[in-house]
């Protein structure tokens, strides 16, 4: 008889290729420490009651099985009407062009999966949401990163232009930005198009924090001449309406790009939960104004938290849309960001996420962190009060 192998134990080379995500490491950190946590990006605050309302009438109504497996007929139909109402002239078909997914991360892998062949290159920039790499990485693709400047985090066109070659298949483009909280211009924008354009890529665009801008306006890439056909978009109703772990994300693409996404969408997670895309139909319906209430609500929790961190030490670059603040530690201390980080967790007690996370090459991130202001007041407040215990050059 022969007699069992034991395991090696191997992981894949994927897999061995990135660690777990920091962002998620440090919320854990300080939940342990008793820390005040502006690491993780999420509200600690309630959703809209009608959310609430909504969902517990669906799984009362026994929406508890299968949905179509590329969404709710409804909810796929809210979002077409939601998009059409906020861009003027977008018209989406929610039949052949719209893919629910389980948040916008699956959306990511998703279409990566679905649209993307080994060896093909992915233009990233950097600082970035820790997910594309991976993702990329997972799907076969290379990562080519291009480097968003200080102070203003802008793109510089021949380093962009540098970045297309004849094996490039898409770009990764996330306004407003995580980590930075930059929001893409018109004119940078229509320089991604005309890349895209020139070398028939594709675009991937992150639109979550679309609705929480203060500086300027979201332009969706899809909007653009010619992008319509090339763009895929992607939204959830995560920061929008505060239910991050809902996992209720979607993809918005051409009828002919979408097969790839719903195939693979299909075989990851074969749909997202019934009731709660049920649910969100309610949310997709809520008037513009309860998205103006929404970014004035996070305009004053921004105004809360910067001055806070530049009393504490830190130069931060105010954030234009989403909710981070990306600061530089310099002039408070010569720790490098993790170590740094670390430290804040257990004196003054408060969580920030390392930017080197943010980079393909750490060192452009060691005297960055990462806030996340998602919180009620009364936590920033807290934070503020533990903030101002630091003192520059210290520790």
């Amino acid at each position: 008889m022969t007699q069992a192998v034991p395991s090696s134990g191997r992981i894949s080379r994927a897999a061995a290729s990135f660690t777990e995500s920091v962002i998620r490491e440090m919320n854990r950190l300080a939940v342990e420490a008793g820390a005040v946590s502006l690491a993780q990006g999420f509200p600690d605050f309630a959703c809209p009651i009608e959310l609430k309302e909504a969902a517990n009438r669906a799984i009362l109504d026994d929406v508890n099985q299968y949905a179509i497996t590329w969404g709710a007929r409804a909810l796929r139909a809210a979002i077409a009407a939601k998009v059409e109402r906020c861009h003027p002239g977008w018209v989406i078909d929610p039949e052949t062009q719209i893919t629910v997914t389980c948040g916008a991360t699956e959306a990511m892998i998703a279409t990566m999966l679905g649209l993307l062949d080994p060896g093909d290159e992915v233009v990233i920039f950097e600082p970035f949401y820790e997910n594309y790499g991976p993702d990329a990485i997972l799907a076969g693709a290379i990562p080519r990163y291009v480097t968003l400047h200080q102070p203003d985090w802008s793109i510089d066109p021949d380093e962009l232009r540098a970045a297309f070659t004849g094996r490039t298949r898409a770009i990764i483009v996330n306004s407003p930005h995580n980590p930075t909280g930059k929001v893409f211009s018109r004119a940078e924008l229509e320089l991604i198009a005309g890349l895209c354009l020139e070398h028939d890529a594709l675009a991937i665009t992150d639109d979550i924090y679309q609705h929480i801008v203060f500086t300027g306006e979201h332009i969706p890439l899809a909007t653009l001449p010619g992008m319509a056909e090339r763009t895929i978009a992607i939204d959830s109703m995560s920061k929008t309406y505060s239910v991050t772990g809902w996992r209720v994300g979607w993809t918005i693409a051409s009828p002919e790009l979408t097969v790839g996404i719903r195939r693979v969408h299909d075989f990851l997670t074969v749909g997202t939960a019934a009731p709660l895309q049920q649910a969100a139909v309610v949310a997709l319906g809520f008037p513009q104004a309860y998205y103006h209430q929404l970014a004035a609500d996070y305009r004053a929790r921004r105004d809360l938290i910067v001055p806070a961190l530049e009393a504490a030490g830190f130069r931060v670059w105010i954030p234009d849309g989403a909710y981070y603040a990306m600061t530089d530690t310099s002039a408070i201390t010569e720790l490098d960001d993790v170590t740094f980080a670390r430290h804040l967790i257990h004196e003054p007690g408060i969580a920030a996420v390392p930017g080197s996370s943010f980079f393909s090459r750490p060192e452009l991130g060691r005297q960055n962190l990462r806030f996340a202001f998602p919180k009620r007041h009364e936590t920033l407040e807290a934070a503020t009060e533990r903030l101002a215990r630091l003192r520059p050059g210290q520790p």
